[in-house]
């Protein structure tokens, strides 16, 4: 059958701001879109610190990963006080699932309402893991959630094989072509709205906020213009003799002003 509050936690991941994760041969990165409730409002913070190794994007309920976030921290904690070594990425995600999953089955508790990407380097070398409320969690080359994530996904996935043999700076711009795609024609990635994550070999998970940002900004290329056609239904050129169609742009397509006045008349 179908649990219904499930649903609802999954629906207000899809509701959050987008966030991509995609990795290298020695690194993963995480590129965030930041979101101001208002304009009085500060950006809220995306990218959070787990470990000296790991650290995760949100989408979502805030405070729902706040929580989660400080059981990731202990838990890595637990790792370094009890066996003197940091905690694999594999069975922090595990115990993410675990934890997730007792509130989709008991009763007198909802499931957490947030998405996480999580990126972390170990002895197997760099991880992304994307987990959900429903407690499943997934082990990624490259993945993006959150509101219009699917503009992002089909760059991720067209663009995948490039990223393994990618350096730093190139795999931190296609994460960041890729959360551009997620925004509206009129938007554009900023150093107030864009948050980015880095972990990788001999280097210590690193979060770049606000001016930090702009040395990668700045070697991105602008947003390519998208085709706006400029439709006249009355134009001659676009219409043909004694027929209620036009082309458009090598395309024939129905006039539907000549059809409207025709259902008008009858």
């Amino acid at each position: 059958g179908r649990i219904h509050q499930i649903e609802y936690a999954m629906e207000a991941v899809k509701q959050g701001s987008a966030t991509v994760g995609l990795k290298s041969k020695t690194h993963a990165v995480l590129v965030a879109l930041k979101r101001a409730q208002s304009e009085l409002a500060a950006h809220q913070k995306k990218i959070l610190y787990v470990d000296n190794h790991i650290g995760i994007s949100i989408a979502g309920l805030t405070a729902d990963a706040r929580l989660l976030c400080n059981f990731m921290r202990q838990e890595c904690l637990d790792s370094r006080f009890v066996f003197d070594r940091p905690l694999p990425v594999s069975r922090l995600v595990s115990l993410i699932g675990s934890k997730t999953q007792i509130p989709t089955q008991r009763y007198g508790r909802r499931p957490y309402g947030v998405g996480l990407l999580i990126a972390g380097y170990d002895d197997m070398g760099p991880h992304i893991f994307q987990t959900c409320p429903s407690a499943n969690y997934f082990d990624c080359r490259a993945m993006s959630i959150g509101a219009r994530s699917q503009s992002a996904r089909t760059y991720l996935e067209r663009r995948m094989a490039e990223f393994v043999d990618c350096n730093l700076n190139e795999l931190v711009k296609h994460g960041l072509r890729a959360l551009r795609e997620t925004l509206p024609a009129e938007q554009d990635l900023t150093t107030k709205n864009v948050s980015i994550g880095i972990v990788g070999k001999e280097m210590e998970f690193t979060i770049y906020d606000d001016d930090d940002v702009a040395p990668f900004l700045e070697g991105l290329e602008e947003r390519p213009q998208r085709k706006n056609f400029n439709l006249d239904i009355d134009s001659p050129k676009n219409m043909q003799s004694g027929d209620n169609r036009m082309t458009l742009g090598g395309r024939t397509v129905i006039h539907l002003k000549r059809i409207k006045e025709e259902q008008d008349n009858t």
